[in-house]
């Protein structure tokens, strides 16, 4: 069984747990290495990214975490950017380029809040038309490796969060095959592994994990490799479900990456 897990986030940003309390149950199930991955800072949402004056802190009790534990857990200090934060720069051993928002007439519309929110942002700022916020969305999750000079691909169709419990759109809908093999096609260019992210699976929001199973065969078929992450936002939910996610990428033929950090924090 993996048992590293590279997306995990911690009070730091909006995570439950410290990231000593992380550790703790990290070490408590066996783990090998684990990844902080806390929301880097984002002057448009200041309810789960960190503040800026807190990035330097996290940093710092990441680097300890890292020392304390030497040669018996393996600490890394990532980071989760959304695209419209640009590339974090210097500091961290690897980042996650993620979109968590949609942008229309620069207002900022977040797409994995609340359902309502979402709903509101379809009639606000999309006319009523899903499909248009979706077109929005995937175009642009087709940018986000050169906006955030990300290692690792996350949660592909986050847009799709809520739509196994409140369907709001059909995901056969050409319109939506479309929208997502075009960021799948600018995206595999990059060679950069995607998430198979059991996030919203923890969370009660799906039963799949990020991407949906007809994403991945997609993916698959065209040469994409993948990383298994939890997208953990407490200490309880560290390498959700990764033995089943295991076997389903093994009987789907998915190549799974024993993610290594490579990047220079200096």
């Amino acid at each position: 069984m993996i048992t590293a897990d590279f997306h995990v986030h911690s009070s730091f940003s909006d995570g439950a747990n410290s990231p000593e309390e992380i550790v703790a149950a990290a070490l408590a199930m066996g783990m090998t290495h684990l990844g902080f991955a806390d929301h880097g800072y984002a002057p448009y949402d200041a309810d789960c990214c960190m503040p800026a004056e807190r990035v330097e802190p996290y940093r710092a009790e990441i680097a300890r975490l890292k020392e304390n534990y030497r040669g018996t857990l393996a600490v890394f200090c990532g980071v989760e950017q959304d695209i419209f934060s640009g590339a974090p720069g210097a500091g961290f051993d690897y980042v996650i380029g993620s979109v968590h928002y949609v942008c229309a007439d620069g207002v900022y519309y977040a797409i994995d809040d609340t359902p309502e929110k979402l709903a509101d942002a379809v009639q606000t700022a999309f006319g009523g038309d899903p499909y248009a916020l979706i077109e929005e969305y995937y175009r642009t999750v087709s940018r986000v490796a050169e906006r955030t000079a990300c290692d690792i691909i996350g949660h592909f169709d986050l847009i799709s969060k809520f739509s196994e419990k409140r369907p709001w759109f059909d995901p056969a809908h050409p319109r939506y095959i479309a929208a997502w093999r075009g960021a799948a096609e600018a995206l595999l260019q990059t060679g950069l592994p995607f998430e198979i992210n059991t996030g919203a699976m923890s969370r009660r929001w799906r039963t799949q994990p990020y991407p949906a199973r007809d994403i991945l065969v997609y993916l698959r078929s065209r040469g994409a490799r993948f990383v298994l992450s939890s997208d953990s936002h407490s200490a309880g939910t560290l390498c959700w479900d990764f033995a089943r996610q295991e076997a389903d990428s093994a009987a789907l033929g998915l190549e799974l990456v024993r993610f290594s950090p490579q990047r220079k924090t200096e």
